[in-house]
């Protein structure tokens, strides 16, 4: 069991943000029952796995409200291998989506660049 400090150092995200993530119901930590003297929660080895899990899913396009609706489900292997799969898919094809509308916007600036720079003064 961790305190969020260690957590932090350990995976390298602030603590505001952990405790974000906490707040947004992506993982919860626990209080010594045993223990009436502070208020320290302790977290376990599976929220340093969640964690990397939410960083790596927010680095390829995740929103946190998608992540959410995964990741008790992943980590409790309800979902099926094909479910996985199909929530990568989906994500893939939101991904292809996004960079044909950029490359879209790129030709369309490229465009009116390429009218200012020819334009006759």
């Amino acid at each position: 069991m961790k305190l969020i400090s260690q957590l932090s150092k350990e995976t390298e995200i602030p603590i505001a943000t952990i405790r974000f993530y906490e707040k947004s119901g992506l993982f919860s930590g626990t209080k010594k029952e045993e223990v009436k003297t502070n208020n320290y929660v302790y977290y376990g080895d599976e929220v340093i796995e969640k964690l990397r899990f939410i960083q790596m899913a927010k680095a390829v396009g995740f929103t946190l409200s998608e992540i959410k609706e995964v990741i008790d489900v992943w980590y409790k292997k309800d979902l099926s291998k094909k479910a996985q799969i199909e929530v990568l898919d989906l994500k893939l094809l939101q991904i292809n989506q996004k960079i044909k509308e950029l490359t879209a916007m790129k030709k369309q600036i490229s465009l009116c660049k390429f009218n200012i720079e020819n334009r006759k003064e």
